[in-house]
């Protein structure tokens, strides 16, 4: 797998640690904006002729609650700016680093997963990595320019002749080879406002990350991405979807409902603040009735009432009946979504949920009941260093970032040629774009 990557513009924020040793990333999103330090560290041990595996230790965290992002996509480039600066200086104050280049997720932009085929006559005594890096191209010759930018390259699966299903075709005899490659993209625009919002912090993007995949770096076991799973991020504003099969993403997908639904239902259903709707959330929620609900009561500030009346009792099954139905509906998309993929059955019978909003109670097992499918919640793997406070699933996107800058995926990697015209044909569009604003304004 690899990533097309859109660097933004360097920018001085004084003495800046080592590029090699540190690496930074930055979770946009639409409840929280965070920011993780890591330093790379060295292999204690090596096995002779083995590749040296280094390790990240974490030297910083800073988050902030966000401002100026919704759905996933800056709405308010000022707020934005002023969020992301917060989040990166208090992890630079616990690091005490500077850090000048971040890794960015992507959860917004209408992210699109399409599939593109090529096909080869096989010459000689069997497949090259020469026939490999043809067919490679000849697939991504159809990704025409367009307002999109490609994210994320693998392929779902490779085919001689008439036998499907080959993951490494080397070497194998036959007279044709074809490849299914699938293709992550997302909004031109969506990704250079996330960029110019960076940018104003003084920072560049080193690479942008779809949420789930990142997510699925973080939380995943090895087996459960080379044997297929399904990942879903459930965050503030959205709800991620990621397909892994044989350690590649080949299908992303996000709707935008999340965490923070919830949190206004319980809002408007019992006409309170949106704070302690949250904090009753955190609380007392479940998405999930049981047989106490009815007896036990809580105590809810009414929005705006002062006096004696200020506070009314109701049961804890209000609660529970205000939560379920929007639990309910995320998982109806999510299966909707799914169902309509034509590469959902590479992701098997295995789900893994991960996101601040999978931590509600009961989640899990609605999930299970709209998916038909085994559910775990993720959590992080541990990290070194790490403070309490991120070792939770709503730290799962920053962690697997970090995990990405410190081992890039190398799954598929594009023909020279084929990378530079894809890259020429994205740029090409947005030159198109920039000169018809010039000569219209």
């Amino acid at each position: 797998m690899t990533v097309v990557q859109l660097h933004g513009k360097s920018a001085g924020r004084g003495p800046v640690s080592d590029r090699r040793s540190v690496i930074a990333a930055l979770d946009i999103g639409s409840s929280k904006i965070s920011c993780l330090i890591g330093e790379t560290l060295p292999a204690k041990h090596k096995m002779p002729g083995a590749s040296e595996q280094k390790s990240l230790k974490i030297l910083g965290l800073g988050h902030q609650v966000s401002r100026g992002v919704r759905n996933g996509s800056v709405v308010d480039v000022d707020e934005a700016e002023r969020a992301i600066r917060l989040s990166v200086d208090a992890a630079e104050r616990m690091a005490q680093q500077t850090i000048s280049e971040v890794y960015v997720n992507v959860s917004g932009g209408r992210p699109l997963s399409t599939c593109y085929t090529g096909m080869i006559a096989i010459e000689g005594n069997g497949v090259s990595p020469r026939d490999v890096d043809t067919v490679i191209a000849k697939a991504v010759a159809q990704i025409a320019p367009s307002r999109r930018t490609v994210l994320h390259l693998a392929p779902i699966q490779y085919q001689i002749d008439d036998v499907k299903g080959i993951a490494a075709p080397l070497g194998m005899h036959g007279e044709t080879l074809a490849v299914e490659l699938g293709v992550v993209s997302a909004d031109t625009g969506h990704l250079r406002n996330l960029a110019l919002a960076i940018e104003r912090a003084h920072l560049s993007v080193t690479g942008y990350v779809i949420a789930p995949y990142a997510a699925g770096r973080s939380v995943m076991a090895e087996d459960e991405t080379v044997l297929g799973s399904i990942l879903i991020e459930m965050g503030g504003a959205t709800t991620s979807i990621g397909i892994f099969h044989e350690g590649a993403l080949v299908f992303a997908d996000s709707i935008p409902v999340g965490g923070m639904h919830v949190t206004n239902d319980i809002a408007r259903g019992m006409s309170t603040s949106i704070a302690h709707a949250e904090r009753m959330k955190t609380l007392w929620g479940n998405a999930l009735a049981t047989s106490t609900d009815e007896r036990e009561m809580l105590s809810v500030p009414l929005l705006g009432e002062r006096g004696v009346d200020t506070v009314q009792k109701v049961p804890l099954a209000m609660l529970t009946s205000i939560i379920r139905p929007r639990i309910d509906e995320i998982f109806e998309l999510v299966a909707e979504r799914l169902n309509q993929c034509s590469v959902a059955h590479l992701g098997g019978q295995r789900v893994v949920l991960s996101g601040g909003a999978s931590q509600l109670a009961g989640v899990a097992e609605v999930a299970s009941l709209w998916l038909n499918r085994q559910v775990r919640l993720g959590v992080p793997q541990p990290l070194s260093g790490m403070p309490d406070a991120g070792r939770n699933p709503g730290f799962s996107v920053a962690a697997g970032l970090l995990s990405y800058g410190l081992k890039p995926e190398r799954q598929c990697i594009l023909p020279a040629q084929a990378a530079k015209s894809l890259i020429q044909g994205q740029q090409g569009y947005v030159r198109r774009v920039g000169r018809w604003i010039a000569d219209s304004f």
